[in-house]
């Protein structure tokens, strides 16, 4: 049986923000229900015990994301959310002290990324807040600004990133400059169970985009799957749309689906370093990993 070293299960279709990075989802806006996600929950047992609640949609929209956590820690589960924090505030009391919370990602990127954003400097003391109030509970946290270019920021968003990254650096009294300690594509710890990671801007693959020879390697269905939030099972966090739909644990069971003629033809394809999904051969992230 194959184990996976995540599984991404979306709980919501649906987000606040419209940012310029994200393309909006065609799919139906909606929340997965307390019963769905348990029994997703049983099903993706055998294969982790670490899940990710996210792929599209922005996870604390959810009414119930206070249950859904407890829910997850009933049943063995460690729970990392990636969201754009600009709900902190409304959730922090169902958020804190839940047991299965291990980490937050904050989108800090999605601030400039959603035109008409507001108050820089209040929507990071909100989330530090949070931050801070989470030390005793040992959770990670994560700080992304995920919008380098590959030909340099403009002095614009460039002077926009150092006045985001001025705030984190007083709050934590750091002595440097957080860019120039920080690696693109890597991380670095500003405190305790805290990290910013800096990385280029994220491009979301589409059958729209070109495609090359299909070279390359990627992790999906090895370490990774993703369950969306209508039950659509895909290979990875990128295939936002169900494009590459495995099945749909609405009707088939994920192991079926992840043990699968089409799922193992992707996995097998990428062990000689081809992509045999038109996605995937549209899709700049296998090339990180080298032909």
């Amino acid at each position: 049986m194959k184990r996976f070293k995540k599984v991404y299960i979306e709980i919501t279709s649906i987000c606040n923000l419209a940012c310029t990075f994200c393309p909006p989802t065609e799919r139906k806006a909606s929340f997965i229900t307390v019963e769905d996600f348990a029994r997703r929950l049983d099903e993706i047992k055998p294969y982790t015990n670490h899940i990710y609640l996210h792929v599209k949609g922005e996870p604390l929209l959810h009414p119930k994301i206070d249950e859904l956590l407890d829910i997850s820690h009933v049943k063995g589960f460690k729970v990392n959310i990636t969201t754009n924090g600009t709900l902190i505030v409304k959730n922090r009391h169902k958020l804190l002290g839940k047991p299965a919370l291990r980490q937050m990602n904050f989108s800090l990127h999605s601030f400039d990324g959603h035109e008409g954003s507001t108050d820089r400097e209040g929507y990071l003391r909100e989330i530090l807040s949070f931050v801070r109030a989470a030390e005793e509970h040992k959770v990670i946290f994560s700080f992304r600004l995920w919008n380098l270019t590959q030909d340099n920021l403009t002095n614009v968003q460039r002077q926009r990133n150092r006045d985001t990254l001025e705030v984190i650096e007083q709050e934590f009294g750091l002595d440097y400059k957080i860019e120039e300690k920080v690696v693109p594509g890597s991380g670095v710890r500003i405190s305790n169970y805290v990290y910013l990671n800096q990385d280029y801007e994220f491009q979301w693959p589409s059958l729209t985009a070109p495609k090359d020879e299909g070279k390359g390697f990627c992790y999906a269905l090895r370490s990774q799957a993703a369950i969306l939030e209508n039950g659509t099972v895909v290979p990875c966090c990128l295939d936002g749309e169900g494009v590459i739909n495995l099945g749909n644990v609405n009707k088939t069971s994920f192991a079926d689906i992840v043990e699968g003629e089409r799922a193992n033809n992707l996995v097998e394809g990428f062990s000689r370093r081809e992509a045999v999904e038109e996605l995937c051969k549209r899709c700049g992230y296998r090339q990180r990993f080298g032909a």
